[in-house]
């Protein structure tokens, strides 16, 4: 049958409720056992050879108990319920608890387990047994005590035997799901009937077995012995599904536990720690360029680089911490309310990875990115703190820190969210539902103050929550489908719009962005040629601008999208730059006609003792030196223009000149413009040969 073996301890609010439950039980076994007790001495002097071999068999039996497959590590197959099941029908209750608490302290010293726990097992046998005494006594009116009495054959011993066997099962049952229930506070029936059909079939197949045996060992007591048999086949399935489990648990590459095994830590923890008002933290570590050494070195490597991976971490865990392999080059840690804080945890852990790996002759370098997430900040159960972990950990890797928490900011899964995720694909689905809109906002030769072209600015008013901002959907959207088809919205409606501007004498240059994952597509080349072809717009009126650091992530992979491009004739500008990690080797293999320098630098020109001016003023220069038109983004005043002015720089977008407005107020603004009369007065010293466009 199965034994749980609960913690040493209670939370302190469950302490008494759950250790008085356990002395009541204690306390009733005592008083049946004292009251069973002066008929034992009569069973022992008359006890055949029968007897001693089943009580013998009881004890040996359970000095090997095996834990068994399934959620419940703390579970024990204890074989000796067969034994005592027999002696009862034989010799009656007495010398059966006798026999099943001496089998149970064997199987306690063997397992380690604590007195009172000890204690509450064998009292738990001792009133399953009381139980099933109980039912034959009412069925077939025995006496307490009935020694050297084989069964009778006759029909109403079976139903004797599968009555008082229900007994057992029902009392030995409830009794351990009401200790779980007081102990950890899950509610009575989900206990109850969670664990109901695997515990009861192997404890019913042990109490079939019990008839059995009291027959053949009556009969034949030289036949007692063949009884291993069987018990040993039942010993050794266990033991198969339990290797079975512990594989179907354990991660085969590393020998660290799996995802499922991560989940019953997860699990398990929460319900403990929750109980005693601490918390539990789950960490995801995700390897930097794994793919790479993968695809460089071949898989061997790969697989080397992480079992070296799997090593180091395991010999930084500590007490309170638990790692596990989740899949591919992701790892996982549990941390408990026992051990330090999360964040020194996942710092601890990411410097173990920093020291080269050395496999063979070759040196990897090795760096990972943790996530954090707690519960209950961030979840109370599994796969919403594995979610937000595994946001933070992405979070990690787009900021370029070590660790980062998750942060319900930065999360792009929230119920909201992907609600309106859904809205705006519906909305771009459909091109008959309103929501989708351009503003359009000039951009102006600070030399001539011409304006020379428009930025294409996404507006998008959701039918329940009005406007949405601009950054928040393109955040939402680049990671998923929907980026696609928000970019080919917008092109659709800049392509028709130079189209019906050109119509009515308006000859302007428009920028559109586009993302990364655009530019990563093999098709997006062909999309766009169709669609000016289709409206009969130049590809020269069109532009494209991409941010720097989105670029700059994989240029190799976009390289033939920007090549097809330039042949196509339609010019790429780099936004933000200034914000990224550009460098001048990259700058000069890329097809990209101009730089725009991001607003922050251009507000903060005037912050004394800052260093924006000299950082406008160095990419001017080295715009100009590769032959790049720079456009100033965030010019609000007439001083900022004067000052980009004296810089060389070449357009200003802004304020200054004028708000992004829509289409139909653009043409009016446009007709009423003038250059500015402060022109005049500005020498404005051109910073190389890209100043005029």
């Amino acid at each position: 049958m199965t034994s749980m073996n609960f913690r040493n301890t209670a939370p302190p609010n469950r302490a008494g409720v759950f250790f008085g439950y356990v002395g009541l039980v204690m306390a009733a076994s005592a008083v049946i056992l004292a009251l069973t007790t002066p008929s034992i001495s009569d069973v022992v002097a008359t006890a055949p050879a029968a007897f001693w071999a089943l009580a013998i068999l009881a004890v040996v039996v359970d000095a090997l108990p095996l834990s068994p497959p399934g959620p419940r590590q703390s579970a024990i197959v204890v074989m000796s319920t067969c034994f005592s099941y027999a002696i009862i029908f034989g010799w009656g209750l007495g010398p059966a608890i006798v026999v099943q608490i001496l089998a149970t302290a064997v199987s306690s010293w063997r397992c380690r387990y604590t007195v009172w726990r000890a204690g509450f097992n064998a009292a738990q046998y001792t009133l399953s047994l009381s139980a099933a005494w109980l039912v034959l006594v009412a069925i077939n009116g025995r006496d307490m005590v009935a020694p050297n009495v084989a069964l009778p054959i006759e029909p109403e011993t079976l139903v004797a035997v599968v009555a008082s066997a229900l007994a057992w099962l029902l009392v030995n049952h409830t009794m351990v799901s009401l200790a779980v229930w007081l102990r950890f506070g899950r509610p009575f029936w989900r206990g109850f009937l969670g664990h109901l059909g695997n515990d009861t079939l192997g404890d019913a197949a042990l109490l079939a077995l019990g008839p059995v045996l009291l027959t053949a060992a009556m009969n034949n007591v030289w036949l007692t012995p063949l009884i291993a048999l069987p018990l040993y086949g039942v010993y050794k399935n266990a033991r198969l599904s339990n290797e079975m489990e512990d594989l179907s648990r354990t991660d085969p590459l590393t020998g660290l536990p799996n995802r499922t095994a991560l989940q019953r830590w997860v699990d398990a923890e929460i319900a403990w720690y929750r109980e005693r008002g601490g918390g539990v933290a789950l960490l995801v570590c995700d390897l930097d360029r794994f793919k790479a050494v993968n695809d460089a070195m071949g898989h061997a490597i790969g697989d080397q680089l992480l079992i070296e991976v799997g090593r180091r971490l395991s010999a930084n865990i500590r007490e309170g911490e638990h790692l596990a392999r989740l899949g591919g080059d992701e790892f996982a840690i549990v941390v408990t309310g026992t051990a330090a804080d999360p964040v020194a945890v996942a710092e601890r852990l990411g410097a173990a990875l920093n020291e080269p790996v050395q496999i063979g002759e070759i040196t990897i370098d090795v760096a990972g990115a943790m996530g954090v997430a707690l519960c209950p900040d961030h979840g109370t159960d599994f796969e919403a703190l594995m979610q937000h972990a595994d946001v933070a950990m992405y979070e990690a890797k787009r900021r370029g820190d070590p660790v980062a928490v998750y942060a319900p900011e930065s999360d792009q899964n929230t119920p909201e969210r992907l609600s309106l995720l859904g809205d705006l694909r519906r909305t771009l689905e459909d091109d008959r539902l309103p929501g989708i809109e351009l503003y359009w906002q000039p951009q102006v030769s600070i030399m001539t103050g011409e304006v020379l072209g428009v930025e294409a600015l996404l507006r998008y008013r959701h039918p329940k929550q009005g406007k949405v901002d601009p950054e928040e959907l393109i955040s939402l959207a680049e990671h998923s489908a929907v980026m696609r088809l928000l970019t080919f919205r917008v092109l659709d409606n800049a392509i028709q719009q130079l189209a019906t501007w050109a119509r009515e004498g308006v000859d302007v240059r428009a920028s559109v962005n586009v993302s990364v994952r655009d530019l990563q597509s093999p098709t997006f080349v062909e999309g766009l040629t169709k669609r000016l072809v289709q409206h009969d717009v130049a590809p020269a009126q069109l532009q494209l601008e991409i941010t720097e650091s989105a670029l700059m992530a994989d240029p190799r992979r976009v390289l033939t999208t920007l090549k097809g491009l330039e042949a196509l004739g339609v010019a790429l500008s780099l936004d933000d730059f200034g914000t990224g990690f550009s460098s001048l080797q990259h700058l000069r293999r890329l097809p990209v006609s101009e730089v725009k320098i991001d607003r922050s630098f251009v507000l903060g020109m005037d912050n004394e003792g800052g260093d924006d001016a000299a950082i406008v003023r160095s990419i001017i220069e080295l715009a100009g030196s590769l032959g790049l038109r720079v456009v100033a983004e965030g010019v609000e005043d007439e001083h900022t223009w004067r000052a980009l002015a004296g810089l060389g720089c070449d357009i200003a977008q802004g304020w200054f000149h004028a708000r992004p407005m829509p289409a139909e107020e653009f043409t009016g603004w446009l007709a009423r413009y003038r250059p500015p009369s402060l022109l005049r007065s500005v020498r404005v010293q051109p910073a190389g040969p890209a100043a005029g466009v």
